[in-house]
């Protein structure tokens, strides 16, 4: 998976013509991604969790065995970019560097809520359906019903990954579910790390949770980072694991209770 193609489509994706005119704004500052930027920010989550074992996991899966490293690149970056515009559309995504560097998702729960229900089935509590029409509006939807998966990546996906998630968030936070910030992803390209921008993302969002005295709620996949993110006040309350590969693949759910100013 060494070659990349940037160059995906999505059909139900509409840009402009012309890349965006964004205002002057420095390369350390924080800032929120629109709609005509969701490929270059999805570009650099797929670059960030390309070796990530939990990304790989439904890709690298024992039934891909003729599928060409590009293709399972297409589908990696296509995960991505569905999930991006559909953060875009309802949930924060903001960026810092001054080439899409590093890029954190934020709080939207529809994504999991929507992907584990069928067609057919009632919505399930707290979705509505502007929730319906997001996931519709932004292509989530081709991920479940667009054969883009092999059928094991598929079951992976949907049968196993969405629901624990789903499921463990409930869990942990309880009657606070609805009430957190849930940071979904955040990604620093190799080239731009070491140099503070994951952190400036994270505590974009952990200030405005403490100023409205939330929880704050992650999933982390890689092993060295809980390190990280206890420096910034979170502690792991739970460990998962995704057990439908020969090896388990374990994710760390990490909890940050609101901070109260000093006086």
């Amino acid at each position: 998976m060494e070659k990349i193609n940037p160059a995906i489509t999505i059909e139900s994706m509409q840009l402009t013509s012309s890349p965006p005119k964004l205002p002057p704004i420095a390369d350390d500052q924080v800032r929120v991604v629109g709609k005509s930027e969701y490929k270059a920010a999805a570009l650099c989550l797929a670059e960030a969790f390309k070796d990530d074992d939990v990304a790989m996991y439904f890709v690298e899966t024992g039934d891909v065995g003729r599928w060409t490293p590009e293709k399972k690149w297409e589908l990696h970056l296509s995960i991505l970019e569905y999930l991006v515009y559909g953060h875009i559309l309802k949930g924060l995504v903001t960026t810092i560097g001054p080439n899409y560097d590093c890029v954190a998702l934020c709080d939207a729960d529809m994504v999991l809520k929507y992907l584990i229900v069928e067609i057919g089935d009632r919505m399930p509590p707290g979705q509505n359906m502007e929730d319906l029409l997001t996931c519709f509006r932004s292509g989530m939807w081709r991920l479940q019903y667009g054969f883009k998966f092999s059928p094991e990546g598929y079951k992976r996906y949907f049968r196993e990954f969405m629901p624990l998630l789903h499921e463990t968030k409930h869990e942990v936070l309880g009657d606070l579910e609805d009430e957190s910030w849930y940071l979904v992803y955040i990604g620093t390209k190799l080239k731009a790390r070491g140099k503070g921008y994951a952190r400036a993302l994270i505590e974009s969002v952990t200030r405005e949770a403490d100023a409205e005295n939330r929880y704050c709620y992650l999933e982390s996949s890689n092993g060295i980072n809980p390190k990280i993110y206890r420096k910034l006040g979170f502690e792991i309350t739970k460990k998962i694991h995704l057990i439908r590969a020969a090896k388990p693949v374990e994710l760390d759910i990490m909890v940050r209770k609101p901070v109260k100013p000093a006086v």
